[in-house]
């Protein structure tokens, strides 16, 4: 097992998309699943989600982190966390950012599966129709990595 360098830490991130989100709720940790996508030219991670519990709590307590797993076999993998701040978006620069989020993950899936899905909803969680998605970035202050292959 070694240490990533810092162009192979940016290098999973830019070539996932799914991740494990950690944040803090009333003093107990959370990790959650999500879809997300590594904005390079802005060094930020950018999601979205409906209104409720972990909106909420990041919402008190913006230091998240996130982790990414790239993992082939128990002795082929990389692995990288990210800390950082959550940053709730609004207006037109959410909805660009929330464009750049969907047409950032349609290439990668397209690149890695062969997929290139239509709507956002084939790729990320679904929003009621009667709630406007929360736009949000991550800004990265950290990222540390580690990989094993052998």
């Amino acid at each position: 097992m070694k240490d990533l360098k810092p162009y192979e830490n940016i290098y999973v991130l830019k070539n996932n998309y799914v991740g494990y989100l950690s944040y803090i709720w009333k003093n107990t940790p959370y990790v959650i699943p999500i879809t997300y996508y590594y904005n390079e030219e802005d060094h930020c991670i950018l999601s979205y989600s409906g209104e409720g519990h972990k909106i909420n709590a990041m919402r008190i307590h913006n230091s998240v982190s996130i982790h990414i797993a790239d993992i082939k076999s128990i002795r082929n993998w990389q692995t990288v966390l990210v800390h950082g701040k959550f940053e709730e978006l609004v207006g037109t620069h959410a909805k660009q950012q929330l464009h750049k989020f969907a047409l950032g993950i349609k290439k990668i899936m397209f690149t890695k599966e062969g997929k290139f899905p239509s709507l956002l909803t084939d790729f990320s969680s679904k929003i009621s129709a009667k709630t406007e998605p929360i736009v949000f970035r991550i800004k990265v202050l950290e990222i540390t990595g580690k990989t094993r292959m052998g």
